[in-house]
């Protein structure tokens, strides 16, 4: 019954947005109440959990994704977006530049939290599309595609580094594992998959791109410009490592951890932006914080939807769906690789968080690890593949990037949807071909 129940839910809240034409946010909410009492929750429990979830979404979001459109926004006003999307046209060609995008995206994202990086580049992937006049998805969905994988299967993303812990996994040797499969699943489901989309064209939205052209004096350095948008990347790199390498009681480590937090990295980075894409432009306190307001008024709506996703999300995990899933396959006898990836996907489409799913599914197939004798660093990456699929729109990243690339709902899941699936069945076989070697 509790997954009828959830069909129902994400059949109505299709309905909802898709011919009754309501508001995402406002679908989100009535139909994360209505799941929420049809899977038992107590009446007085409802709201307080929809405001749990919401809160919990938003709370570890809101000043990452209101600092990193400032950010991106300062970059995009001062020329410092057009400078970097220039230089990498010319390296690379118009041709070959989804490919830079990839790469870039990859990088990036195996310091980054999704979201993060995906705030953090979303200015330069609208800055290349328009200069070098290709169509956004082109170089859209190579940077959603590369920064995916990193987060599925590559520590120190919390998902696959706490799933080493339960699982006790050498890091190390998860990253190095997680690493061969990423590179070429990353080119798979970014570049090569865009092909059976690119009759999709979606516009700019409007009030996240500066469609002013600048001359070259205009413009922040090249250096200065990447500069200023990797510092976030460099702090919270800098972290990751300092936790694998530096004692726990050291005081270095707790100095990185403080200045690698996803808040501090962007509050840093804002305020060195503030000076190399504003005040070194000319730019008076005044102006910046207009820029500043500009960036927060056009992804206000964004961040209310991501947070109804996540409403959405605590309501089926405080109702106990998860659990009920895991249980019911752990009857099974499947491969333990197989296990761990089914137990994380179908959580996954049932809670919508690719981090709740490879954590529960975590706790679950632990046991199995010891029984079988399988590699537990395959089972990281298993369980990481099975927590990307599908991402359906209790997820609140598939609302970042349908919002994001102005698309609808249904165009959203022939992208977004697909390219995660793509993401998680190829990680699926990845692991299953490395075990005939390791196994």
């Amino acid at each position: 019954m509790p997954l009828i129940i959830l069909a129902v839910g994400i059949l109505l809240l299709f309905f909802l947005i898709v011919r009754v034409k309501l508001n995402s946010f406002i679908s989100l909410l009535i139909v994360a109440g209505l799941v929420g009492y049809a899977e038992g929750l107590p009446v007085t429990q409802i709201i307080p959990v929809i405001q749990k979830g919401l809160g919990g979404t938003l709370g570890g979001l809101a000043i990452v994704v209101s600092f990193g459109a400032i950010l991106g926004k300062l970059m995009a006003e001062s020329g410092g977006a057009q400078r970097i999307a220039m230089t990498l046209i010319n390296m690379f060609g118009k041709e070959k530049v989804k490919w830079a995008v990839c790469l870039t995206g990859f990088i990036v994202g195996i310091a980054l939290f999704y979201e993060i990086g995906f705030v953090l580049l979303i200015p330069l992937v609208f800055t290349i599309a328009a200069s070098a006049q290709i169509r956004l998805l082109e170089v859209g969905i190579p940077m959603a595609a590369a920064l995916s994988v990193t987060h599925g299967f590559l520590p120190p993303h919390p998902g696959p580094t706490a799933i080493s812990v339960i699982y006790n996994a050498d890091i190390g040797l998860t990253l190095v594992y997680g690493a061969l499969l990423a590179a070429p699943i990353a080119v798979i489901a970014g570049p090569i998959f865009y092909n059976f989309v690119k009759d999709l064209n979606p516009a700019i939205p409007e009030g996240l791109y500066n469609p002013k052209v600048f001359s070259d004096e205009e413009m922040p350095s090249f250096g200065i410009s990447v500069f200023t948008a990797l510092v976030p990347v460099v702090l919270m790199a800098g972290s990751a490592i300092a936790k694998m390498t530096l004692p726990a009681d050291s005081h270095a480590l707790a100095i990185m951890v403080f200045l690698g937090s996803p808040d501090m990295a962007l509050t840093i980075s804002i305020f060195i932006a503030f000076y190399t894409f504003g005040i070194s432009r000319g730019k008076s306190i005044q102006e910046i914080m207009k820029i500043s307001e500009s960036a927060i008024l056009a992804i206000a709506m964004i961040l209310l939807i991501v947070g109804g996703g996540g409403a959405l999300k605590q309501i089926l995990i405080d109702s106990g769906v998860g659990r009920y899933i895991g249980d019911l396959l752990m009857g099974s006898d499947l491969s333990p690789l197989v296990l761990a990836w089914s137990i994380a996907a179908v959580i996954r489409i049932a809670c919508g968080s690719a981090t709740v799913a490879a954590l529960t599914a975590g706790g679950i197939a632990a046991p199995v690890v010891a029984l079988t004798g399988v590699s537990p660093e395959l089972m990281v990456l298993a369980t990481g593949a099975g927590s990307l699929i599908i991402s359906p729109p209790n997820d609140p990243g598939f609302w970042l990037f349908k919002e994001f690339f102005g698309l609808t709902v249904k165009e959203t899941v022939r992208t977004w949807c697909t390219m995660e699936t793509i993401i998680s069945v190829l990680g699926l076989a990845g692991v299953l071909i490395l075990n005939m070697f390791i196994g």
